[in-house]
């Protein structure tokens, strides 16, 4: 059944009001986190590529 545009903004708006935003403190915390992950991350896989490019090429003696 279909509903009439005012009564889905009404609706919107009411769903709207009931969200919980995160404070600013845990935002930055939030994107510190991700940022030390992507680091950690990053550094990771470097090291895990550099090993694994090491490793084939000494197998197939390039």
């Amino acid at each position: 059944m279909a509903k009439s545009p005012a009564r889905f903004i009404r609706e919107v708006k009411q769903e709207g009001s009931k969200v919980t935003w995160p404070s600013k403190k845990e935002t930055w915390v939030a994107s510190i986190m991700v940022l030390i992950v992507v680091i950690f991350l990053s550094v990771f896989f470097f090291v895990t590529d550099f090993f694994a490019a090491k490793a084939i090429k000494l197998i197939l003696g390039i």
